[in-house]
């Protein structure tokens, strides 16, 4: 799926709204300011998926998108090993950055997914004018190809294509980088197309 110019500017533009929602809701929770932006946005076939996955070990948070579009496909975000333990040392207070994904950091991972994806979902459906929320959400630790491999698999064929939202996080700690994968299903997916084109039109 190519994305000529003025729609990927769109997109990031779209991308950055929900962005600046969730980043004042982690503000909130780790107690200090935090900016988050979408430097770079993605709009693939959901077959090419696997050619913009890595192998290193993420936490991924799932969620199903539910509220008036039923069943409107999964939002996912994606937090490599050292993004997620640097949150988690951010949360806590604590120093150790040299250790494996433990049981802090697996609650951490959802803590924070939940008020990114809430916030982000929010944002997108003040833009649609429809009610979104995020389903309760679901963890995996693994490589993050073959966590998506899983995540595909339950993915019905109604689901076609892949917003990828590849997020900068800054605080008072080094940046850190993730990314939000949006999986809609048809219906969705036009929703957002429709939506885009609007704010694309010049002002009468």
């Amino acid at each position: 799926m190519e994305l000529d110019p003025v729609w990927k500017d769109a997109l990031t533009e779209f991308g950055n709204i929900g962005a600046a929602h969730a980043a004042t809701s982690l503000s909130q929770m780790l107690m200090s300011p935090v900016e988050m932006t979408v430097p770079e946005v993605l709009a693939i076939d959901i077959a090419d998926l696997h050619k913009y996955i890595s192998n290193e070990i993420s936490a991924m948070v799932v969620f199903q998108i539910q509220g008036e579009i039923a069943e409107g496909g999964y939002i996912v975000v994606s937090m490599p090993r050292q993004t997620i333990i640097q949150l988690t040392n951010q949360m806590l207070g604590m120093g150790d950055t040299d250790r494996e994904i433990n049981e802090m950091d697996q609650s951490a991972a959802i803590e924070i997914g939940n008020i990114m994806i809430s916030a982000f979902l929010d944002a997108t459906a003040e833009l649609l004018g429809i009610v979104m929320l995020p389903s309760p959400p679901a963890l995996a630790i693994d490589m993050a190809h073959a966590a998506f491999e899983s995540i595909v698999a339950q993915v019905t064929t109604d689901v076609n294509s892949v917003l990828i939202f590849n997020t900068e996080l800054m605080s008072e700690a080094p940046p850190v980088y993730g990314s939000i994968y949006m999986l809609p299903n048809v219906e969705l997916a036009d929703q957002l197309f429709r939506m885009l084109e609007r704010l694309m039109e010049p002002p009468s």
